[in-house]
This record gives structure tokens, C-alpha cells and sequence, in this order.
């Protein structure tokens, strides 16, 4: 073998936590379905015990498994006897929903095979051990098609493919559905970090350097230095010649800027940084080019900042103004670090030039929330303008990060706190153990949790609603972007600032808001630091902090990371 790709990751089955729905009619019908909640091993055997059956006579025997939480993998079958022929053909539909396991290929609001087939069919024979599908996964309808035939199963297990990584951040608080958001942004980001790191694990399973910027802070608090993040940003790199944009999109070749800066802060790697020069060199060259006569951002289509604000002219061009600003101010501490006075000058003359450009809050609250970031307008005044409006209208899953972050910039910790639980808190209360590629809290009247078949008066949330690109069920419903509360919450509650590359200096301000108590660790490249803070009587907050050596802490102080 010439070239061989290690595959990183680790596999392990599991066993299904609940029957959903199965058949039992004369002509299709399913035997002893209890079965395949025995934790029996995988492995088929001639002494078995009682079986899960599988049996038409006429009809399409079936049965709805319920793994308990979303996976990435696919369903190992394990097959003790077929009966009526030599044979017999499976139709295997993966679903995020249970509603998307009884969903058609094709048609509009209904699942696609996109990126990840969770359509198939699937033959097998007595005594077999067969593995089916990679996709993401909540649910797995079977169908048997074959006609006269009965399948007797050992077990029925789901695949997890999975980087097996120690979970080294936490946060917990007084607060528990708090705390499970956490968990929930921790562990969607955990499903995509496959041999790259991916924006969805069922559609999407791409290298998205925009989207990657929540991951990417999401990652370095929960699992600290990966080098999946190094290999994911180079790939991207490596994909997009000079004078191309990344992902064909220009912000996204803002937001590669932006992520080597937050990663040189966390890691400290001055190394890797120093090997990504050159390259961005030619991106602060091609974006000066794209610099009106009047400050203005210039760079051509496709301009995005995220799907909501899509069709927003004006809500597109303040984001891609404040990102592009954003860009150049990370450029330009980079440059200088290294010595590059001549790059330091240009970001220096087209940061001016920018700031020249007249701009006012849009009805975007990301847009503005992305000028906020960059300094272009004031958090305050900004917060104030968007409490007039209802609060979680029109934010993304993506860009509801930086919507969060400004309003801690503006000190409106609670305001974010009640965001983060309505809206990725909703997701929850729909049934979501993993963030969505999209949501609206409209979603939530009269809708039913994707775990279940909804009642007459009931609206299937996951096939009903969607946009853009995320229609019906081919939204995706493990999306890496949507992860960004589980940043916030230890940045903002915990306070972890990071001062100084690689860690060296980090100050804690901690924000409880209405929480009582807040703890929770934080990796470094030093290792890990430790924080508890409890609200006292007279409202003030005791704090107490664990820090490996190496690490300098400062308490309270200005608050104003971006």
C-alpha cells in the first residue's frame, strides 16, 4: 500500500434503549421485539436465545428503534435465521426523528440521501453479520421487503463511530437546564469532530472554516488543543488556491483570519502559526483589494454571513464591513507578533480606511452583533435598540453566538442566560440531544418532540419547518455551528479570559446572573484550571481557583473579550 489514511476513530455498538412502534398484524407481523433491548453481545451464535422476528406473509413486517440520543454510525444486523429463501432484502431508514424514519426520498419536505444515505436497502442470510449506512442517527426504522419470509435477529445494534476524547472542560450551576446546554453544545461539536471536523454528521459532513469558528471555541473548552483542528483548518487551505476564496464564500476566508488568532491564544503554537503566513499575506492582499474609495467591504458574491440574513442587503453588508474589520485587526496582531511591519502598515491603512465607512444597526441582530464584535458599534446602544424587539426573532443557531457575546460586551449576562435557555433550551424541550442546523421558537407551538409520532393536533417539527437549504428532513439536526452557548457559558459565567498566548495569563470575572453557584474546569496547555463561585448574601461573589503551574491568574478587571 502506497499511501494509507489512519482513520482516528474508535467504534463501539449499542444497544437500542426503547421499541418506538413494530407491526402486528396477521400478514406482517414482529415476534418477541423485547429482544433487541437485551444487552446481548453482536456476536451471532448457534445457541441463542429467544430471537426478534421479522415475518411476512403479504405484508411489510417492521419495526422503530430508539438508540436514546443522537450517534454518528450506522446499525449492525446480526441475523440467526432466515427462513422462506436463501436470503432476504432489508429497507434500513436512519432518522433523526422518529418522524424522518417513516419519511420518502424525493419529494419536497421529505429526508434526502445528501451527503450521508440514510435510504438503503440491505440483504442478508442466515448466520450473518452485516454492518449497513454512516450517517447521523437517532432512530432506525426496518422494514422487512422481502415477500414470505421470515429474519430472526440475534441483536440489532447501532455503530458509534467516534473520537474517544476525555470531556476535560465542565461547567455545572444552580441552574441544571443550564448545565445540560452544556452538555448538549459539548456533545454535538464531539459528533462532528470525525476525520475532520464537520458542520453536521447526517447533511453537511463538510469543512466549513466559518462554521468552524463556534466549534473551534467550543472545542478548546471542552477538549483544549486538538490537532483535528490544525488538520481541519490546512484542508481547507490546501483546497482553496491563492486568489480563491474559502468555500467560495469571502467571510469565510475573514473568518479563517479570525480562527488562527483564537487558536494561537488557546494553544500558544507559535509554530503552526508561523507556517500559516504566507497564506494569509495573500488574503490580507486580496481583501485590500476589495476596499471601496469609501471604506466600504467590496468583496464579491456569494456575501454571507448566515442563512436569516440571507435576503437582508443591508444586514449582509454591516456583517461582511465588521468581519472584514475583524480580519485585519487579527492580521494585524499576528503580523506584528512576527516582526512584519510592512503587513502590520497595510492592516493599519485599510482598518482607517474601513472605519471611515458610515454604519448604523440594521434589523439583522447578528449583523449588529458582528459590528459589536469589531468595534464598529456600541454594545450598549445596540442591546438597548434590539430589547425593543422580540428577542430570539430572526437569530440563527450560528450567529446567535455572537448575539449572546454582545450582549455580554453590553453586560447583559441574565438578558443572555434567558436566551440561551428559550431558545437552544427549546431544542431540548423538543427532544433535542444534539444542537439543530437551524430553529425557531415558533416551532415550538403545538409542536412534538421529534421522539415521537405527534398527535392529530400536533406539528411535526423536524418535516414541517426549515429554510434555505435546510428544508423539512433533510435539516439536520446535529449541526457543529449551534454549539456556541457551550463557549459562552464557561467565557462568560465561569469568566475565564484568556490574556496572553498559549494561557499564560488568564483573568476570571465571573457573571451569575440569577444562578446562586457556578463551577467548572477549563483546559490549557498547562493543564487544567479549576473554578467555583458562589453568590453571597450581600450579592457579591466569592471565588476560588485551582491553576496549574505556569498559568498567572487575574481576578475581575475590564471585561472585554470579543
Amino acid at each position: 500500500m502506497d499511501r494509507v489514511e489512519p482513520d482516528e476513530r474508535t467504534r463501539a455498538y449499542l444497544t437500542p434503549k426503547r421499541i418506538v412502534s413494530f407491526t402486528d398484524l396477521p400478514k406482517e407481523r414482529v415476534e418477541n421485539a423485547e429482544a433487541l433491548l437485551e444487552n446481548r453481545p453482536f456476536q451471532v451464535s448457534l445457541h441463542d436465545g429467544i430471537p426478534c422476528t421479522l415475518q411476512n406473509r403479504g405484508g411489510t413486517a417492521s419495526v422503530l428503534l430508539d438508540f436514546g440520543q443522537e450517534i454518528h454510525g450506522g446499525i449492525a444486523l446480526s441475523v440467526q435465521r432466515v427462513t422462506g429463501n436463501d436470503s432476504a432484502v432489508l429497507r434500513i431508514r436512519f432518522g433523526e426523528s422518529v418522524m424522518e424514519t417513516m419519511s420518502e426520498i424525493g419529494r419536497e419536505g421529505n429526508a434526502t440521501n445528501d451527503h450521508a444515505p440514510r435510504d438503503c436497502l440491505q440483504t442478508v442470510q442466515e448466520l450473518s453479520m452485516v454492518t449497513a449506512g454512516e450517517t447521523g442517527f437517532r432512530f432506525v426504522k426496518i422494514d422487512l421487503i422481502s415477500s414470505d419470509v421470515s429474519v430472526s435477529f440475534h441483536a440489532i445494534k447501532a455503530v458509534l463511530i467516534y473520537r474517544d476524547l476525555k470531556y476535560l472542560g465542565s461547567f455545572s450551576s444552580s441552574d441544571p437546564e443550564l448545565n445540560r446546554i452544556w452538555e448538549v453544545g459539548a456533545y454535538t461539536v464531539h459528533l462532528n469532530m470525525q476525520q475532520y471536523i464537520w458542520d453536521g454528521i447526517k447533511r453537511d459532513r463538510l469543512v466549513w472554516i466559518g462554521d468552524l469558528h463556534p466549534e473551534i471555541r467550543t472545542i478548546q473548552v471542552v477538549f483544549g488543543d486538538q490537532e483535528l483542528i490544525q488538520k481541519s483548518l490546512d484542508i481547507v487551505v490546501s483546497e482553496t488556491p491563492e486568489g480563491e476564496w474559502m468555500n467560495g464564500i469571502p467571510s469565510y476566508s475573514m473568518w479563517w483570519i479570525i480562527i488562527q488568532h483564537d487558536y494561537f491564544m488557546h494553544s500558544g503554537n507559535r509554530e503552526y502559526l508561523e507556517k500559516q503566513l504566507p497564506y494569509m499575506r495573500q488574503l490580507i492582499r486580496m481583501l485590500s483589494m476589495h476596499i471601496g474609495e469609501d471604506g466600504r467591504d467590496t468583496t464579491p458574491d456569494m456575501r454571507f454571513l448566515d442563512w436569516p440574513t440571507s435576503g437582508d442587503e443591508e444586514g449582509v453588508t454591516l456583517a461582511l464591513q465588521s468581519l472584514h474589520v475583524m480580519a485585519l485587526t487579527s492580521a494585524r496582531t499576528i503580523f506584528h507578533l512576527f516582526g512584519d511591519e510592512a503587513t502590520v502598515m497595510q492592516c493599519d491603512e485599510d482598518l482607517a480606511k474601513m472605519r471611515r465607512f458610515p454604519i448604523r444597526c440594521t434589523r439583522s441582530k447578528q449583523a449588529n452583533a458582528i459590528a459589536v464584535l469589531a468595534g464598529l458599534l456600541d454594545p450598549k446602544s445596540v442591546i438597548r435598540e434590539e430589547n425593543k424587539k422580540k428577542d430570539a426573532a430572526g437569530i440563527s443557531a450560528f450567529t446567535g453566538y455572537y448575539v449572546l457575546i454582545a450582549k455580554a460586551m453590553a453586560g447583559a449576562y441574565e438578558e443572555a442566560m434567558n436566551l440561551i435557555r428559550s431558545y437552544w433550551g427549546g431544542m431540548i424541550k423538543l427532544g433535542a440531544t444534539t444542537f439543530w442546523e437551524g430553529f425557531d421558537l415558533a416551532w415550538m407551538k403545538d409542536g412534538a418532540p421529534i421522539d415521537r409520532i405527534p398527535a392529530e393536533y400536533e406539528i411535526d417539527v423536524h418535516g414541517a419547518y426549515g429554510g434555505y437549504c435546510y428544508k423539512g428532513y433533510r435539516k439536520s439536526l446535529c449541526h457543529g455551528w449551534a454549539s456556541g452557548p457551550t463557549a459562552w457559558l464557561s467565557r462568560y459565567v465561569l469568566g475565564i479570559e484568556i490574556l496572553a498566548p498559549g494561557c499564560e495569563k488568564i483573568r476570571i470575572t465571573p457573571h451569575l446572573g440569577d444562578l446562586s453557584w457556578a463551577k467548572g474546569t477549563f483546559p490549557t496547555p498547562y493543564g487544567i484550571i479549576e473554578v467555583q463561585h458562589r453568590k453571597q448574601a450581600d450579592g457579591t461573589v466569592s471565588t476560588m481557583v485551582k491553576k496549574p503551574e505556569g498559568v498567572t491568574i487575574v481576578e475581575g478587571g475590564s471585561d472585554g473579550e470579543k
